[in-house]
């Protein structure tokens, strides 16, 4: 049997280091390398060829989650997922539902040889469902969309913090994220959180002033500094401030239209 490759996704650098000590025990897994970020991984398990068969996953990063990572990998490429948490508040019973692995931080070196057993055990069987476990624990982490979008008009945007309301002109956004109940404003170096979806955001922002590159993330235009092509037609957006996003195949075509407007 070929070596397992594994890939170690950590916001704590000894997190990943504790996670290498114990895979340089286990020959049978090729450790192919490690990511700082949800950002990271989403390039990487979307470049790499072959495609990563295993990965030590963190729920909790501060850029993308564990699950939005796996939420920007297209399906035929997600590989076998063992969660990793210090929080085990986090969903371990839908993880045991689908017969996910995770482990608990810190890591206990017999439990986590215990679960790459278990990983072996799931290659050689190379059993399809897994795939959809994995898509089905997905869906079910994705919140419901709330009934109330709290911004008006079209081209500013309403906040609400600390007691405090105030406006943000929509030309001053750089891009807006899906964090799971909320939205997230990111403009002029600060985060504003808006109880919302994208969906309905989309539906109220001017086309010709953003664009949706993937279901968490919608851009401006007037921020995006570079498209890099990636891997299945998707695209690394370059913001002017190097901030990095994973476009998602899901919607290339509004990439190839706004792209058109330079080609026409």
């Amino acid at each position: 049997m070929a070596p397992i490759r594994t890939l170690i996704v950590d916001d704590e650098p000894l997190a990943r280091r504790r996670i290498v000590q114990l895979l340089k025990q286990a020959p049978a897994f090729e450790l192919i390398g490690e990511c700082r970020n949800g950002t990271e991984a989403v390039a990487q398990l979307c470049s790499t060829v072959p495609t990563v068969d295993l990965v030590f996953l963190d729920v909790q990063m501060p850029d993308l989650t564990g699950l939005q990572v796996l939420q920007q990998i297209p399906a035929q490429q997600l590989p076998l997922v063992v969660f990793v948490t210090a929080y085990e508040r986090y969903t371990l019973q839908a993880f045991e539902a689908h017969a996910i692995d995770y482990l608990l931080k810190p890591i206990d070196p017999d439990r986590f040889h215990r679960s790459l057993t278990h990983v072996q055990h799931l290659m050689q069987q190379r059993t399809p469902p897994l795939q959809q476990q994995l898509q089905a624990l997905l869906r079910e982490m994705t919140p419901p969309a709330p009934p109330t979008l709290p911004i008006t008009p079209t081209n500013q945007f309403l906040i609400k913090n600390n007691g405090r309301l105030f406006f943000v002109n929509a030309g001053d956004v750089r891009y807006l994220e899906a964090r799971g109940n909320y939205v997230v404003v990111h403009a002029q170096g600060q985060e504003h959180s808006l109880r919302s979806t994208l969906t309905q955001l989309a539906t109220q922002l001017d086309s010709n002033q953003f664009i949706r590159i993937h279901r968490s993330l919608i851009v401006n235009c007037a921020f995006i500094k570079e498209l890099r092509p990636w891997a299945h037609g998707e695209y690394l957006v370059t913001l002017h401030d190097d901030t990095h996003l994973a476009s998602s195949r899901s919607y290339n075509e509004s990439v190839q239209r706004f792209l058109q407007r330079f080609t026409q």
